[in-house]
């Protein structure tokens, strides 16, 4: 089998395995323009600008201050998740070039995967690490979040379930290869210290 007969069947599963997911984003991205209710606009616009690098930042300086115990490596590490998380984001939206449900169209902000949705998986997988009784809130948040951009019309869902997926994966990896260099038991403990509170 050449080259170009390869290349020309690899696309074509491609697309045929894409066709599906892409109308059923547009099913999905239809049902919910036509469910916005004004009493939402406003909570799902402070959750989808809350979400920022200068937010981020601040909650991460927040967490290195007042938690006394871990919030530095706390904050350590969910800086050594958040920097791959968004390289592999922004491999991929360049490599997509999916323009998103609103009509915008730019490779350096293509709507596949949403960063948004990728970031906050990512921290809520560091947090719950730390405060494990949290977990199940941070997960809310972050869902919550990845909605407001399906909600928004800024991301089709597929955009935020690989996202989130691949955030949460990212965190997960980095913070177990993290634990494993430790230097000793104590450095390994002291993230997980005070996982009951």
């Amino acid at each position: 089998m050449n080259a170009a007969l390869a290349r020309a069947l690899t696309i074509w599963a491609a697309l045929a395995f894409l066709a599906p997911v892409d109308s059923l984003d547009h099913r999905l991205q239809r049902a919910a323009q036509a469910e916005r209710l004004p009493a939402l606009e406003q909570p799902m616009g402070f959750l989808s600008r809350a979400c920022n690098p200068t937010t981020l930042c601040a909650g991460l300086l927040a967490v290195a201050i007042f938690d006394p115990l871990a919030g530095v490596e706390t904050a350590r590490t969910a800086l050594w998740v958040l920097a791959p998380t968004n390289a592999a984001v922004e491999i991929l939206k360049r490599a997509t070039d999916r323009a998103r449900p609103d009509g915008e169209h730019k490779p350096s902000n293509a709507s596949f995967p949403s960063s948004h949705a990728a970031n906050v998986f990512a921290l809520a997988v560091v947090l719950g690490r730390r405060w494990r009784r949290g977990l199940p809130l941070f997960l809310l948040v972050a869902a919550a979040v990845a909605y407001s951009r399906v909600y928004l019309n800024r991301h089709f869902a597929s955009d935020v379930v690989v996202g989130a997926l691949l955030g949460a994966a990212i965190a997960v990896a980095v913070v177990r290869w993290r634990e494993a260099r430790a230097s000793g038991p104590r450095s390994a403990k002291t993230l997980r210290a005070g996982s009951g509170a």
